[in-house]
């Protein structure tokens, strides 16, 4: 992206069309929103008009598409939109639409890119927002997706999709994400679809606006709807939907992202790892070590909390230790090969997560947090000095100073801990 500065358009635009799952027609409008606004989805045909961000947290579905929700709103099918908003660097819009769903088009990403070149590109005073990804990033998924992101100047996908089906096979491509190029190279990829599939699709409701116009089909003998766009149009397709599925982060992406048997579902989830990695390496501390010791009786060797960067009172909190060769435990555990024991992985833990309770009583200098039980207590990977413990607790129950909490902990965006807590706030 040349520009630093944030974008948002000129002036408004409009497209129309059916929504490919729901087959109703919808129009959609998009409007210029000034700086930090962010992107929005206005469904204007509901009672208020009430509005979406276009974020992570209101994700509520990824089968064949990705939706967004707040409340009884809802919008489906958005990647194509964000993958063109992201592609073309707008920061600020709203898109009004007029019924459930995304106006499909003919399948690609071109007509938006379209509509946003009518309407101008206007940059605003403020800087745009940049993730930056600092180290590697690894997600796997359930149905065989699995995702690398590594550190890049400017965002770069490299995808690879396997098929049973001849007429797709295995292919692998590699584009680096520009107004220009994706314009070029990765906007009229359209999306595809199996015709065997469509009697159940149908029957649940799904790809009831699909046709020959805005689907490549493919039967048993091939292609049924013409002359493909280019030789690897499937796999274009699908990265393109990465890249719009990426930008509910909610910036400009500055990495190499790796994706293998990419699917709406993985994306999310590695975009909800690329955002909790941003926010451990980019988020100054809310709670430093001089206040952590006015609420833990703990003192050294055994105060393992050095900060806190996270915190929702009464629901989750993010703490972090940084593990030196300078560790008393170091020295018997174990001498030349040094481990941090895994009790004390736990003990970390469960202090952060005395900090969340302890804010959630009144006289917190006179109370004192004692752990009870610990259940589904896993190790999945040693910790050894120079790495960052990143502590997640999460507060399932609050009981009559009786607290349940799940935790985890990650080192380097991967899970190495992880146990279900119970815990009790007593008078000292």
């Amino acid at each position: 992206m040349n520009s630093t500065k944030q974008r948002t358009i000129s002036r408004e635009v409009s497209l129309q069309g059916v929504g490919v799952h729901s087959g109703r027609e919808a129009t959609l409008t998009f409007r210029p929103l000034p700086a930090d606004a962010g992107i929005r989805f206005r469904r204007v045909d509901l009672e208020d008009c009430p509005e979406i961000p276009a974020t992570l947290d209101h994700v509520v579905g990824t089968e064949l598409g990705t939706s967004l929700g707040l409340g009884d709103a809802h919008v489906l099918t958005v990647e194509h939109v964000m993958a063109a908003l992201s592609a073309m660097g707008v920061d600020n819009v709203v898109a009004d639409v007029s019924g459930p769903e995304i106006p499909i088009r003919d399948g690609s990403f071109a007509d938006y890119v379209s509509a946003l070149e009518d309407a101008g590109l206007r940059e605003l005073e403020e800087d745009a927002r940049v993730i930056t990804v600092r180290s590697p990033v690894a997600v796997d998924g359930a149905d065989g997706e699995s995702y690398v992101a590594a550190p890049a100047d400017g965002l770069r996908v490299s995808a690879t999709i396997d098929f049973a089906h001849p007429s797709i096979g295995r292919q692998y491509g590699s584009f680096r994400i520009s107004p220009h190029g994706f314009a070029a190279e990765l906007a009229p990829a359209r999306t595809f679809g199996f015709r065997a599939d469509a009697e159940s699709l149908h029957a649940r409701g799904l790809a009831l606006g699909a046709s020959l116009e805005n689907t490549v089909v493919l039967d048993e003998d091939g292609v049924m709807s013409g002359e493909l766009r280019f030789p690897d149009e499937f796999l274009r397709h699908k990265v393109g939907d990465i890249v719009g599925d990426l930008a509910l982060i909610g910036g400009r992406l500055a990495a190499h992202v790796v994706g293998e048997r990419p699917s709406h579902r993985g994306n999310v989830a590695l975009a909800r790892e690329l955002a909790r990695q941003a926010r451990r390496e980019g988020r100054a501390p809310i709670v430093d070590a001089a206040k952590i010791m006015q609420y833990l009786p703990h003192r050294y060797p055994m105060l393992l909390v050095d900060r806190i960067i996270e915190f929702e009172e009464g629901k989750r909190i993010v703490g972090i230790k940084n593990v030196t060769i300078n560790e008393p435990f170091f020295q018997g555990h174990y001498p030349g090969h040094p481990i941090m024991p895994g009790v004390l992985i736990i003990e970390a833990m469960a202090q952060v997560g005395g900090l969340l309770l302890m804010d959630a009583v009144e006289d917190p200098e006179n109370k004192v947090v004692y752990f009870m039980s610990l259940d589904n207590v896993k190790w999945r990977r040693p910790v050894t000095p120079g790495d960052t413990l990143v502590f997640e607790l999460e507060m399932l129950q609050f009981r009559r100073h009786v607290c349940k909490m799940r935790g985890q902990g990650f080192v380097d965006g991967q899970l190495v801990a992880e146990a279900d807590l119970m815990a009790r706030i007593v008078d000292k």
